[in-house]
């Protein structure tokens, strides 16, 4: 403990305060991140929507996908984002698309379990009356299911961004790149000072999206 004690208080604290091209890459970092984190989620939630209809017991078109689809779901979302990013480290090497790659695929598996279970939830009675009216699948999905369901997949896409954010720094620190490689370069340097600093950024940053995430939620009335 006296360890611990002596590390924080004589190396981290105080935090430093970054001026010039220091400044300029903490700001470049937490752009890279909120951008990666944002961009990752929306791929992966148009993707998952598709995925969805057929992992659907209640809507899909193919009698045998519902299990097949939400077992290969099921398979990606048990491998972490942090470990894709290990694995594509080898393949894509150093940069922003590992990041938006391992975050892609974490999002997707997450998001096809939870908008399958979203348009699972919706009433038979709409779905019933549009097929016996003669309406065609796509018809079913634009008429019937968007706008039961579009509340929740707006609000499992807000959860994900949180998620996400949070993740793409430590994935960015295996490789992945924005705030998370610059807070390792720093940490490799035993620029302790300028860590807590890059620390202190990355909550305000995860603070403020979440601030803006619950205030969205309000605005849409989605709680």
């Amino acid at each position: 403990m006296e360890n611990f004690r002596s590390f924080i208080v004589d190396d981290f604290f105080p935090p430093a305060v970054p001026t010039g091209l220091k400044l300029k890459a903490i700001f470049q970092g937490i752009l890279t991140t909120i951008c990666m984190a944002l961009s990752s989620t929306s791929v992966a939630a148009v993707l998952a929507f598709v995925t969805a209809l057929f992992a659907s017991k209640r809507v899909s078109p193919i009698q045998k996908s519902p299990k097949f689809v939400r077992g290969f779901a099921t398979f990606l979302r048990n491998i972490p984002a942090l470990v894709w990013a290990f694995i594509l480290f080898s393949s894509l090497g150093i940069g922003t698309g590992v990041g938006f790659v391992a975050l892609c695929i974490s999002s997707y598996a997450f998001m096809v379990r939870a908008f399958a279970e979203t348009i699972d939830d919706i009433s038979q009675d709409n779905l019933e009356s549009l097929q016996a009216a003669g309406a065609s699948f796509i018809q079913v999905v634009f008429h019937g299911i968007l706008p039961s369901c579009l509340r929740g997949f707006i609000s499992w896409f807000l959860y994900c961004i949180e998620v996400n954010l949070r993740s793409s720094t430590v994935v960015g620190m295996v490789g992945g790149g924005g705030i998370g490689l610059v807070l390792l370069s720093y940490l490799k340097g035993f620029k302790y000072n300028m860590s807590f600093t890059i620390i202190l950024a990355i909550a305000v940053m995860v603070l403020l999206v979440d601030a803006l995430t619950n205030y969205l939620r309000k605005e849409l009335d989605l709680e």
